[in-house]
């Protein structure tokens, strides 16, 4: 397939919104046992559960190193596409490519740059070689053509599009200094512009507390339920480091119009309780030079928003918490024509993301 010097934008193509009609779904096998504990066994079940409740509504495609390409294919059921694909950490949504289509409805995808969240300044992980490689990997499976922006380091957590113009992030994320940094603020939002093909971005200026991993990737805190309307992760208590954060995140996102005019409508996803790692979570993962670490007593970036849209379904993360329920509520009341499925998912936020982060969507072309 062929990699293109263009940009979505010249061509007529856009960054359609997870919300619209996918192919297909990708996720990536987790192993790494200085991230996941016991070598990723625990990980493992909860993956095998997330993919099976996506298989259930659309074609869904595990990638797998080959050390554990059987293991996978013995865990998963023959509904789920197995694909031997060297990789070094099992987060696809920020590895992988993002896909963009025409109004012919023809994708291509677009393969960034990845440096593992900082790269040798502050990367949680080394090397991550093989995780680079995969965009254009997952493109070639695609059998799509790829816009070659692998000069330009970008997260597909750290974006979400409305499909009708608006991008929105986070500054904490794409001005760290270890993403981009011989880019202005300006500089940042004209290649997302070009590459997404929207015409405005908006800058939350922080993502969710302690989401130290990936420098508060906006698909943690914030995410589009349809233009003109999002969610956004909240807490009530005053006494949490989080108020601040979702407070000024409201205020800025009550006083911004999207590309198109339009006022957010703005609905808060109370956060879970604060989510500790525990002694016996922590001593499960191997403790490597270069690797950040999991600390009994740290906090986790638990939040509800990193769901995963998908075809007549959301998979929603859930702790074992008070708020589960109301976070199934309202979810529901959002989304009346998907089914909310659920996932006990702390395995999957010990490795430090959550389901929308070991998800990539294609949308469905012609």
């Amino acid at each position: 397939m062929k990699r293109l010097k263009s940009t979505p934008r010249e061509d007529g193509f856009r960054m359609p919104g997870e919300f619209e009609k996918h192919a297909g779904t990708y996720i990536l096998w987790p192993q790494r046992p200085d991230n996941w504990r016991y070598g990723g066994k625990p990980a493992q079940k909860v993956f095998v559960e997330v993919a099976n409740i996506i298989a259930k509504y659309e074609p869904m495609t595990m990638l797998v190193n080959q050390d554990q390409y059987v293991n996978a294919r013995n865990m998963l059921g023959p509904n789920i596409r197995v694909v031997e694909m060297s990789n070094n950490d099992s987060w696809v949504r920020d590895s992988g490519p993002s896909f963009v289509v025409d109004d012919k409805g023809n994708v291509r995808g677009i393969d960034w740059g990845f440096n593992a969240y900082g790269g040798l300044v502050e990367g949680i992980y080394y090397p991550w070689d093989f995780d680079d490689l995969l965009g254009g990997k997952i493109c070639d499976l695609e059998w799509v053509d790829t816009y070659d922006a692998s000069e330009f380091i970008l997260e597909g957590g750290s974006i979400h599009v409305d499909g009708d113009g608006t991008c929105i992030t986070t500054e904490e994320c794409l001005l760290a200094p270890d993403r981009n940094p011989s880019m202005s603020k300006e500089e940042v939002e004209e290649y997302l512009k070009k590459y997404l093909n929207v015409e405005k971005v908006l800058w939350i200026p922080r993502g969710v507390y302690m989401d130290e991993d990936t420098n508060g990737h906006v698909d943690n805190m914030c995410n589009f339920v349809r233009p003109g309307e999002v969610v956004l992760a909240w807490t009530d208590d005053v006494n949490d480091p989080q108020y601040e954060r979702s407070v000024e995140a409201y205020e800025y996102l009550s006083n911004v119009t999207d590309a198109k005019g339009r006022k957010l409508i703005i609905h808060k996803l109370n956060c879970p309780s604060p989510l500790i790692i525990t002694e016996e979570e922590s001593g499960g993962v191997d403790s490597v030079e270069g690797t950040l670490p999991r600390k009994p007593g740290d906090r986790m970036a638990g939040s509800y928003v990193n769901y995963y849209t998908g075809n007549g379904f959301i998979a929603l993360p859930i702790f074992n918490d008070p708020n589960d329920e109301k976070a199934i509520k309202l979810l529901q009341e959002l989304y009346p024509d998907r089914k909310i499925e659920t996932v006990y998912a702390r395995e999957i936020l010990l490795g430090g993301g959550n389901i929308h982060c070991i998800t990539q969507q294609v949308p469905l072309g012609k």
